[in-house]
């Protein structure tokens, strides 16, 4: 079992290596025996960051520099990865940035920015690993996008536009390159803390109202959103394609559970079956309540 995910000796590619989600993949791809390519814009520390990953795991890790919004960059990364190991099995795209505006506010050149990274950068580089995969016969493909692909994250300009339109690529490309043997998934976080992220929580009054509004009352972690990537990339999931998974703690269910009742919802229902005569178990099991506001 300890090969549970057989990724030992799969060539994964991963974009947007230095940050906080990518570094967390890497380190589990490579924890799994997958030989890593790291892509991110900085040449030096990508290659550093490879170069630490295999001495410390055994594995055959590259770092190459690579813009994704750039065709000729992607495409050299392509060519370096099959010339460095014969094929690409996994690509995971996680490059991404976020700029925040309100509608009315939000600057032309902001919004094409976060377009051109966010959506087109990841269909330039899942299109020319993907001919790869074509080629090969087999491959996997996940997307990290967002529970904001549904639901709008306000005043944050294209974001959520844009991790919506990942969501629709992916399926895309499930369906057009299944026949292929090639799959497409997309992993949705939400509330986790990441190096984007970090500023949010250094505020505890922050993190203590976001944890209320997610039914396992924590922030996530990134090795959350590692080990939905970890599942997607392996064999495991062969039969699933053009699919997403929410990496969310059950934030998406929680709508019901935040609508205010009078006294709070967990006493209305409480007290509704004490007036019935009804012996609640949670009074004498010792299990304690979760709050409820």
């Amino acid at each position: 079992m300890s090969n549970w995910l057989k990724l030992e000796g799969d060539v994964c590619a991963v974009t947007g290596a230095l940050g906080g989600m990518g570094v967390e993949i890497c380190r589990e791809f490579a924890r799994n025996g997958a030989n890593v390519v790291l892509l991110d814009l900085d040449e030096e520390k990508v290659k550093a960051a490879a170069a630490d990953l295999a001495a410390e795991f055994g594995i055959h890790a590259e770092g190459c520099k690579m813009n994704a919004t750039d065709e000729a960059e992607v495409q050299a990364a392509v060519d370096a990865t099959i010339a460095n190991f014969g094929r690409v099995d996994v690509l995971v795209n996680t490059a991404g940035i976020l700029r925040f505006a309100a509608m009315e506010d939000l600057p032309l050149s902001d919004w094409e920015q976060v377009l051109n990274v966010n959506l087109t950068g990841y269909f330039i580089t899942s299109q020319r690993f993907g001919r790869e995969m074509i080629k090969a016969g087999q491959g996997r493909l996940v997307h990290i996008s967002t529970v904001a692909s549904h639901s709008p994250e306000t005043f944050s300009g294209v974001y959520s536009s844009t991790k919506a339109g990942v969501n629709m690529m992916s399926k895309m490309l499930a369906a057009e390159w299944g026949p292929y043997g090639v799959r497409s998934n997309c992993v949705e976080p939400c509330f986790v803390k990441t190096p984007m992220s970090a500023s949010f929580y250094a505020d505890p009054e922050v993190e203590k109202s976001r944890s209320r509004l997610i039914a396992t009352r924590r922030i996530g972690e990134v090795s959350d959103i590692a080990n939905a990537v970890m599942f997607l990339a392996s064999k495991r999931s062969d039969f699933t394609t053009g699919d997403a998974i929410k990496v969310d703690g059950g934030f998406s269910n929680m709508m019901g559970d935040l609508t205010a009742k009078p006294g709070g919802r967990r006493a209305y229902a409480d007290n509704y079956l004490k007036n019935k005569g009804v012996e609640l178990w949670s009074d004498e099991s010792g299990v304690a309540k979760p709050t409820d506001q």
